[in-house]
Formats: C-alpha cells, sequence, structure tokens
C-alpha cells in the first residue's frame, strides 16, 4: 500500500524540524563570535597596527577566530545549507570560502611572528602555538588535497569516492583543532595580560574583569558554533542529497 503524500511530506518535515533552527543559530553565533573578537581585541587591546607592536598581534586573534573558525564553520555546513544545489556550484563556494581562510589564517600567523621577533619573543614554545600552526599546516595540504582531487584536475571516479570520506573526516577533525587553538589562544592571552606590564595596568583576570568575561564568553560561543556543526553535520537527515553530478569533476584538464 502506497503512503499518502500527506505522510511523506510530514515525513520530510519531521526529519528537517530542527535544521533551520539550528543552521540559524550556527549563523546567529557566528556573528556573536565577530562581535566579541572585534570588540576584544579593537576595543579592550587597543586597537590594530603593522608596526610589530602589541597592536600588530591584535591582529592575530581577530584573523584566526575570523577565518578558522567562523568562515571554516560555514565552509563545512554548505553542503547541507545547499544539499540540492548542483555540486559543481557548492564546490566552488566551498573552495573559495577556503582560500578565504587561507587567507585570513596567513594574514594572523605573519601578524604573531613579526611581533614575537619584534620583540624578541621566543615563537613556538607553547601548546597553544603547536596546536595553532599544525592546524593550519594541516588545513593547507587538506585545501591542497581537495583541489587536486575534486576541482583540477581530478582524480578518477573511484579514487575520489575513496577520499570523500577521508576529506570530511579530516575537515572535521581540523575544525575542532582550531577550536582547541582559539580555546588555548584566549586562555594564553589574558594570562599574559594578567602577568606582564606595569603592575598597574594588568588585568586582574582572577577577579573577572569586563575583559575577562568579554574573552570568556568568546570562547563560550566558539564551543556552541562547534557544537551547531557538529549537530548538522554529522546528523543524517541532512546529509546531501545523491544528484547525478555528485563526483563530478569542475575543471576537465
Amino acid at each position: 500500500m502506497e503512503q499518502s503524500p500527506m505522510i511523506d511530506r510530514f515525513q520530510i518535515e519531521n526529519k528537517f524540524k530542527y535544521f533551520p533552527l539550528a543552521v540559524g543559530s550556527a549563523q546567529v553565533i557566528g556573528l556573536l563570535i565577530l562581535t566579541l573578537v572585534a570588540v576584544w581585541t579593537g576595543h579592550c587591546l587597543g586597537g590594530f597596527a603593522w608596526d610589530g607592536s602589541s597592536l600588530q598581534f591584535n591582529l592575530h586573534p581577530l584573523c584566526m577566530v575570523v577565518g578558522m573558525i567562523v568562515l571554516y564553520a560555514d565552509a563545512i555546513i554548505v553542503y547541507r545549507v545547499f544539499r540540492t544545489k548542483p555540486k559543481k556550484n557548492v564546490k566552488l563556494l566551498h573552495a573559495f570560502i577556503h582560500v578565504a581562510i587561507l587567507s585570513f589564517a596567513t594574514v594572523g600567523l605573519v601578524a604573531v611572528f613579526d611581533n614575537h621577533n619584534a620583540n624578541h619573543i621566543p615563537n613556538m614554545y607553547s601548546l597553544h602555538s603547536w596546536i595553532g600552526l599544525s592546524t593550519v599546516l594541516l588545513f593547507s595540504l587538506q585545501l591542497v588535497f581537495g583541489f587536486v582531487t575534486f576541482l583540477f584536475p581530478g582524480l578518477a571516479m573511484e579514487y575520489r569516492r575513496f577520499y570523500m570520506p577521508i576529506h570530511v573526516c579530516f575537515g572535521l577533525a581540523i575544525f575542532g583543532m582550531a577550536v582547541v587553538a582559539s580555546l588555548t589562544g584566549i586562555t594564553e592571552k589574558l594570562s599574559f595580560e594578567s602577568l606582564t606590564g606595569p603592575e598597574d595596568q594588568r588585568l586582574l583576570y582572577k577577579f573577572l574583569p569586563p575583559q575577562g568575561v568579554l574573552a570568556n564568553c568568546l570562547g563560550v560561543a566558539i564551543v556552541l558554533l562547534a557544537g551547531l556543526v557538529g549537530f548538522v553535520v554529522l546528523n543524517p537527515n541532512y546529509k546531501r542529497l545523491a544528484l547525478d553530478d555528485e563526483y563530478r569533476v569542475v575543471f576537465n584538464s
């Protein structure tokens, strides 16, 4: 006995009951993260410059959060949001966002290394720096492998099918590493603000001053965004529909 169209429609609507809420919440939290990191670095930490000073350092958390957290989250869920659209177009959007992410990450890394070198601060000694640089390097490899496999020149169909779950798994893992790097970076910066500089200008983080509350809220928002991204991507009900162009390369060699 065939199911009625009304029952089918009800089942489809029930499957996607929380999808708009999850995606919409992710965008709202993304905007909140952008606002918090901009206020923290642009106001609480004094603004921006490109002169080797602490103001140049402020570009590091700003660019890394914008790129490796907010844009990366959108890059991951773009295949779920546009699940019924031609994959060629979604691939190009996915790749464009990744290039933007790498651009922000590059500026962020140059800013922090320049600042450290100008002020004779050692590089790559903290857990945050180890996780952070590893994350960017893995992200860069992910971008290269994805481009070669799915865009140009495009590997044979069986190799694309084999690599797809690996690409997805590593993408989520790298995003998780970016979240950890951000949280350790926020904590490290607050600790430095509490321990360095003139004593009367130090951040009394243990008393939870406004800057500490703002930075803590930034960290909580990043965790919430990561949770929503995981919910959207790992929920089988939201999986992209298999269309005729599912494994077609974008550019033919």
